[in-house]
């Protein structure tokens, strides 16, 4: 099974909206309520694709008892192993546009986290190993998780034979790193906050010197770019599709874990990264993809072998 880590987990809510305009009412024409955070997302769309899937993190109060009802109503092919804690898991609220298709993300700061908590944790994340084919340690760290909380996660992994893809910000990005993680997975604003560079494949070398064993950078709608021990790659979809981009990371992050635990090769990775990435565009919501889309674009990926890193 894949194993996916989320510690700041979320209930997303979407509002659908004709058209998003400041300062003025709006009429809502549709609301749907999901469960939420990176790694849940990244869960989701592996189970669409056949993978046996759990999820674990924190999830607490009466948000964290809707996120896990929504949870189970997916059915098959998602586990529920989330810890419980005291505090109240966050809300994400997404607004889209139906005019542009365009979201606006409004994202709660999330519960605090007690030091019985963590520790409950980190036991279950030790026994999920034991069955784990590979692991995602996703989004940011709520408060009271330390920051270098993804480097511990990363070294226990390791200990255990287990891969790990970490796709994550700001100093955690920083910190896990240097852990060594299989798989770094950041857009490239992250990329460059973490380097100082804004050339993708400058960045994403110095990002491998640091700590990365393969480094494999959203490039927006310019698709992705792979730097690897293997080689260098880039892959972009044969054209630009409008929607919203809210999801396309974490489509990403599950077409390069599904990639990694059927043993594809890096540019098959990339192109299944990429597809469902756009896929994940046409829809309105994070943790789906539209189908047709994935199957239209799989083949059409255009992967290009770069410089040897």
């Amino acid at each position: 099974m894949i194993l996916t880590v989320t510690l700041n987990t979320a209930l997303d809510i979407t509002y659908q909206v004709p058209r998003l305009r400041a300062h003025t009412t709006h009429r809502v024409t549709e609301v749907t309520e999901r469960p939420g955070g990176k790694g849940l997302n990244v869960a989701r769309v592996l189970a669409a694709l056949g993978h046996r899937t759990v999820v674990t993190g924190f999830a607490g109060g009466v948000t964290g008892t809707v996120l896990r009802e929504r949870l189970a109503e997916l059915g098959g092919g998602v586990t529920d192993a989330l810890v419980p804690i005291a505090g109240t898991t966050r809300r994400t609220v997404g607004v889209v546009d139906a005019d542009s298709g365009d979201s606006t993300q409004l994202n709660e700061p999330g519960p605090i986290v007690t030091t019985p908590e963590r520790s409950a944790f980190l036991r279950a994340y030790a026994e999920l190993l034991r069955e784990a084919s590979a692991v995602a340690l996703c989004g940011s760290l709520p408060p009271g998780v330390p920051v270098g909380t993804y480097a511990r996660l990363i070294r226990d992994a390791r200990a255990a034979g287990v891969p790990t893809l970490l796709d994550t910000s700001g100093e955690p990005l920083r910190r896990g790193i240097a852990a060594r993680p299989d798989i770094v997975k950041p857009n490239a604003d992250e990329l460059a906050g973490l380097t100082g560079s804004t050339e993708p494949l400058r960045a994403a070398r110095d990002a491998q010197r640091r700590g990365a064993r393969a480094v494999a950078a959203s490039l927006g709608a310019d698709g992705m770019l792979a730097v690897t021990s293997e080689g260098t790659w880039r892959a972009a979809p044969p054209r630009r599709l409008a929607g919203n981009p809210t999801g396309a990371g974490d489509s990403a992050v599950a077409g390069l874990l599904s990639g990694l635990v059927d043993g594809a090769p890096w540019p098959d990775r990339l192109a299944r990264a990429v597809a469902l990435s756009a896929a994940a565009v046409r829809v309105p919501a994070a943790g789906e993809f539209d189908r047709a889309t994935y199957e239209e674009l799989l083949g059409r990926i255009e992967v290009t072998e770069g410089p040897a890193a």
